[in-house]
């Protein structure tokens, strides 16, 4: 019961710092920011797989890392379909005088 309450813990107080240093990023940042946290997350997907692999607790567990490899991967594609909007809105205009 201690070391549950001690991982919630951990993960609340990551959640807040998370926020706070993401809200103080300039705009101007946030597209190189988001490729290297797309590469991050691809590790992330990596370290799913591992899980998923080696799951302990038998159908419980390799559904918990199933899980846990199509959240990882539905973030990385979002994480790149945003970057690239960004990188969109940073090009010039083609074909306008």
């Amino acid at each position: 019961m201690q070391l549950l309450f001690t991982e919630l813990t951990v993960f609340v107080l990551a959640i807040f710092v998370g926020f706070e240093v993401i809200s103080k990023v300039p705009s101007m940042l946030h597209t190189p920011l988001m490729s290297a946290t797309n590469a991050i997350h691809g590790i992330v997907v990596v370290g799913a797989m591992l899980v998923a692999g080696a799951a302990i607790g038998g159908a419980v567990g390799h559904a918990i890392g199933l899980a846990a490899m199509v959240l990882a991967t539905i973030n990385v594609v979002g994480g790149f379909a945003v970057t690239e909007r960004m990188l969109e809105m940073f090009k010039g205009k083609t074909g306008s005088k």
